[in-house]
């Protein structure tokens, strides 16, 4: 039976019967989740494997954002707390590889965390370059302020991931840094010119092109497409995101439930696919907003299932060496020098 090109969410913490039968219908190539649906280690155990069992493959993708800061859905008393990325980037340090060192101890740690409970992508990093008078839903959440620390540390924090067995998956293509709206709430237009775009906003998704997934934004660059977001636009997500970007793996859409997007869910399934989508991602867990996005995805198949295909391979079976104690401390005495909380 076919793979369908979307990402589910659930309701809470346990997988309902409706959810499962659903899930089992439909089989979506892959499942998110979020603070609602976390309470301890061995129930989002019990939770990742309930989700895994209604698609029949043991390595389905399982998504969460754990970035830390402000955007972490483990927390305590049973996951530890981490700093947002721009503590990486504000380091004292004259050497920046020692930042990236940090940045990438940072992630390894949170790899941990994430494949001890079968979770085996995490939505980072987050390589949009904030502007100054942009809307601050990206903020903190930046590495840096230029293209060129935001790529060095973005790297980091995914190499960090992919070392401790999870994808990471590079975020907001081909940037979000200079919206002055939250996507989430209305749809943020750019207005700068598409070279100011490429000198700055694309760079760092350049550098990591390589990574096996990317999640697009949902902003609207005049200069290049002024009618329509980049999840839904085939002139962004050909000309900029596969072509200038040179991205070639697994395009997933943000959230299709934010309200950047017009228009109902099929619609909005419809849209992010004929762009050239590769899956569409729904994150609420809301019942008839999936159900109607079921009924107008499609099987995952051809390129974009070459893709997926391509992503999961990269999945490391035996994750590097670690000791998790001794990285633990490490990383406190780093944000403690550097005045970031976290650990």
């Amino acid at each position: 039976m076919s793979v369908q090109a979307c990402i589910f969410g659930c309701a809470g913490p346990d997988l309902l019967a409706e959810e499962a039968a659903f899930f089992r219908a439909v089989r979506p190539w892959g499942f998110i989740l979020f603070k609602r649906n976390v309470q301890t280690p061995d129930q989002v155990r019990r939770l990742t494997e309930a989700l895994r069992e209604t698609v029949g493959r043991a390595d389905a993708p399982i998504l969460i954002d754990q970035e830390g800061g402000r955007v972490q859905r483990l927390g305590p008393p049973h996951w530890p707390v981490y700093p947002p990325g721009r503590a990486y980037g504000r380091l004292p340090a004259n050497d920046p590889l020692l930042r990236r060192e940090i940045t990438r101890l940072g992630a390894r740690l949170i790899a941990h965390d994430l494949a001890a409970l079968g979770i085996n992508v995490d939505c980072v990093p987050v390589l949009d370059v904030p502007q100054a008078g942009a809307h601050d839903i990206i903020g903190d959440r930046a590495y840096g302020e230029t293209p060129q620390a935001v790529a060095l540390l973005g790297r980091a924090a995914a190499e960090g991931l992919i070392a401790g067995g999870v994808l990471p998956v590079i975020k907001h293509i081909p940037g979000h840094g200079r919206a002055l709206a939250d996507s989430h709430l209305d749809l943020p237009v750019v207005d700068a010119p598409r070279s100011e775009l490429e000198a700055v906003d694309f760079p760092p998704f350049q550098v990591l092109s390589d990574m096996p997934l990317a999640m697009t934004a949902h902003v609207v660059y005049a200069d290049i497409d002024p009618r329509k977001p980049a999840t839904t636009s085939r002139r962004v997500i050909t000309q900029v995101i596969r072509d200038h970007i040179g991205f070639q793996g697994l395009l997933m859409s943000d959230d299709l439930s934010m309200q950047a997007l017009s228009g109902d869910f099929a619609g909005r399934t419809r849209a992010a696919l004929s762009a050239g989508c590769d899956v569409v991602l729904h994150c609420n867990g809301d019942m008839v907003e999936m159900k109607s996005i079921a009924e107008a995805c499609r099987p995952l198949a051809g390129a974009a299932r070459r893709r997926a295909e391509a992503a999961m391979a990269r999945l490391a079976r035996h994750p590097e060496p670690f000791d998790v104690e001794e990285g633990r401390a490490r990383l406190a005495a780093a944000l403690e020098q550097g005045g970031a909380s976290g650990g």
